[in-house]
């Protein structure tokens, strides 16, 4: 198939996108990597008047550390943020993460900020910066400002973003002291989206004790989901193999499962309660220097 009639613009500049995106809103798509949005025009479930490729602004595209967090420019391909020595070193869990994103191919061009923008809460990086409580940075022509992103997911494919708003940075906290991270994610195939997805990250204190506790699950509900609170009874106390023992049956508990032609309620339920465990054992032995 191929997509309906539309006006190509490709600026060079982030104020040319924020103007361009202040006179066409709504009207407007933004090309990034294009690995979803080209298929929805081929199919023509999106019909933008306008389509503003942004793969001449150079400086959406980078992975640098400044004030204390880990920024990545919205146009950095997975790829690039997969073979980073830098995330490895400074962010872990979005380092172990992305080696999940689909295939090769699709990494090579699809975009961290593409992903975020188009909001699937199967998506890997959705999961990522809702369990880190990253902050993303909006910028239209009335100035910018900076989400948390417990605050940017709304629902299945709607963000906070406006219509004349372009996302331009993710900003990941730094993993410090004695840290362990794990993800996981189970799908049909290899590539495909999850049907549910676990991400980690556990801090230990010089003592053995637990000092930072960070749980969330994707694909289960319209947006991932921070569950990182079941946590916070912990804090303080010497984390053993069994500490978190029965903590998954009080999520599950606590979810509203959305069901589809992959996977039914009942299923991810299932599945929320096999990741957990697993994923904070993993996490727990990282930790400990012992994985």
């Amino acid at each position: 198939m191929k997509p309906a009639a539309f006006t190509y613009l490709a600026p060079r500049t982030r104020k040319e996108v924020v103007d361009l995106l202040d006179r066409y809103g709504d009207r407007a798509k933004l090309l990034a990597g294009g690995q979803t949005l080209v298929p929805m025009m081929n199919f023509r479930l999106v019909r933008p008047e306008f389509l503003i490729d942004l793969n001449r602004v150079h400086d959406l595209s980078y992975i640098k550390e400044s004030n204390g967090v880990l920024a990545i420019g919205a146009l950095t391909r997975h790829r690039e943020i997969e073979r980073s020595s830098l995330v490895q070193q400074l962010c872990p869990l979005a380092y172990q993460a992305v080696p999940h994103i689909a295939h090769t191919v699709i990494r090579n061009r699809g975009t961290i900020g593409g992903s975020l923008a188009h909001a699937d809460p199967a998506a890997e990086w959705a999961l990522v910066v809702t369990a880190l409580n990253a902050e993303l940075v909006l910028e239209s022509s009335r100035g910018s400002r900076t989400v948390p992103a417990a605050e940017f997911f709304i629902a299945q494919l709607t963000t906070v973003m406006e219509s004349d708003e372009i996302l331009v940075e993710v900003r990941l906290p730094i993993a410090v002291g004695q840290y362990g991270v794990a993800f996981t994610e189970i799908n049909r195939r290899h590539g495909d989206f999850a049907l549910t997805s676990v991400a980690a990250q556990i801090r230990l204190a010089e003592d053995a004790t637990l000092e930072q506790f960070t749980l969330a699950v994707g694909a289960v509900e319209q947006v991932p989901l921070n569950v990182s609170s079941y946590g916070e009874q912990f804090k303080g106390c010497r984390i053993e193999d069994d500490t978190f023992d029965g903590i998954e049956r009080e999520i599950v508990a606590g979810i509203d499962p959305i069901f589809d032609i992959h996977a039914s309620a009942e299923y991810r339920r299932d599945l929320v309660e096999a990741l957990v465990p697993r994923v904070l054992k993993a996490a727990i032995a990282r930790a400990r220097g012992v994985a």
